[in-house]
């Protein structure tokens, strides 16, 4: 009996299987293209991918939005600070507010922050982009991951920035990863920053709130910014999300962002300089090919231009075929635009994230070069000891990272005993494992054990 019921269920189970292989249903289509476009599409690029119906499967920039109009200037705009500060709720309290406002779509916290389930299936953890608009400009948000594990990718998002809104909790002040992140936007070349002291509710004395808000402009003016000046606005970005507290919410997004619009100025963009885009990520559009998005740097790029990718290898030329950003077509891509392009002919296995996409011909990849250096001091969060020659850290620059090592000039005296001291500033020569895309004034970061310990900017390419 009991062996007559299991064989009953077996045979069930077979049939309904070679249903499900003959017609494969919309929920296994989507949790297919959800575990194939999660590890390797950006997290913002990942939802619009997911198919909503057997049929309309999506195509490159094939969606409802059709082009993309500039009709307002583009910012490139994110949310940068220490660990649990907020920077994820502030991001989806702004699409929240502005979307009621009809300057963009509202993306809550979940669809920003995957964080947990990409960590679990083992992806890096990569940063965000939203878009949203205020009737001055058109802003696409890069929400930096704070954790310092995640640095890596802190930088790359930074690299990408104009401007940015450090978020520091009421409850605990500036913390390593705020100092961090300071340093690393000034880095990167960000002039201007907000501040958005997060959490007041959580803090029922008004002394404490003046202390942090003293500590936050003192620390500003320490890393080269514009401490007395910069706009600081206190709220609760819960709150907002929530439509709780609306004097201490929703008004102080208002608030963020009509500082957003006067006091970040929208950089002058090269346009007139051959192209250049880093890469951030690569991914593949089925039956159409490899699309490699990330940040234009400078110049401008139309439908059907010829390109080379160059670094990490031999030099690959191929032709534009398609622009995107934020889902909307695109006929020309320019400086500042965070845009995918959809590359004729190539694998995705054939491009890399740290790679650049150029304008033939006008940059070459390299190994050695000589640069200026800027050791950071103890103080500043570098190194305590110093360092002797042929020290080997890691290396940043914009999406790369490479390991290099650190030699003193042919001709520098006692090598074997010179050192390097923290807070030096001196010249040195690089050589890294890896050929990238180098040129005479590209700006790095070195790093080592989780902390950066100086940054440099090349001055003599060697080979």
């Amino acid at each position: 009996m009991l062996r007559s019921r299991i064989q009953t269920g077996l045979v069930a189970a077979a049939r309904d299987a070679r249903a499900v292989r003959a017609v494969p249903s919309v929920a296994r289509v989507a949790q297919v293209a959800r575990i194939n476009t999660a590890a390797r599409v950006p997290r913002a690029a990942a939802a619009a991918m997911v198919p909503s119906t057997l049929g309309a499967i999506r195509g490159y920039a094939a969606e409802a939005g059709g082009r993309f109009a500039r009709t307002k200037p583009h910012f490139n705009i994110g949310t940068i600070g220490h660990v649990d500060h907020g920077k994820t709720t502030l991001t989806a309290a702004i699409t929240k507010h502005l979307s009621e406002q009809g300057g963009g779509k509202f993306m809550d916290y979940s669809q920003i922050d995957k964080a947990p389930e990409e960590k679990a299936r083992g992806i890096t953890i990569s940063t965000a982009h939203v878009e949203y608009e205020t009737p001055k400009r058109h802003y696409a948000h890069i929400d930096c991951p704070g954790h310092a594990d995640y640095i890596k990718n802190m930088i790359t998002g930074a690299a990408q920035l104009d401007g940015a809104i450090i978020v520091v909790s009421a409850t605990d002040g500036q913390m390593p990863q705020t100092r961090e992140h300071l340093l690393l936007a000034r880095q990167v070349g960000i002039k201007k920053l907000l501040v958005f002291i997060n959490k007041v509710d959580q803090v029922d004395d008004p002394e404490m709130l003046e202390l942090v808000e003293m500590e936050m402009r003192e620390l500003l003016s320490e890393y080269g910014f514009d401490g007395d000046n910069t706009p600081i606005v206190m709220g609760t970005a819960l709150g907002a999300l929530e439509g709780k507290d609306p004097e201490r919410g929703t008004a102080k997004i208002q608030e963020l962002m009509d500082a957003a619009d006067n006091w970040l100025d929208v950089p002058e963009r090269d346009l007139d300089k051959p192209f250049l885009m880093y890469v951030e990520d690569v991914f593949s559009i089925s039956g159409r090919g490899t699309v490699a998005t990330g940040k234009v740097e400078r110049g401008t790029i139309n439908k059907g231009a010829e390109v080379e990718i160059v670094g990490l290898g031999n030099p690959l030329k191929t032709t534009v075929t398609g622009i995107e950003m934020f889902h909307k077509e695109l006929e020309r891509g320019e400086a500042g635009d965070n845009m995918g392009a959809l590359l004729r002919g190539l694998k995705r296995d054939q491009i890399k994230r740290g790679q650049v996409i150029v304008a033939p011909g006008s940059i070459k990849s390299h190994k050695k070069f000589s640069a200026n250096l800027y050791i950071l001091s103890k103080e500043e969060g570098g190194r305590s000891t110093p360092f002797m020659n042929n020290y080997r850290p890691q290396m940043f620059l914009r999406t790369t990272d490479v390991t290099c090592s650190l030699t003193f000039p042919e001709g520098t005296a006692d090598v074997h005993e010179k050192m390097v001291m923290p807070g030096d500033s001196i010249e040195m020569v690089a050589e890294l494992i890896h050929d990238i895309a180098l040129e005479e004034g590209s700006r790095f970061t070195l790093r080592e054990g989780g902390r950066t310990i100086g940054t440099g900017i090349v001055s003599k390419l060697l080979d």
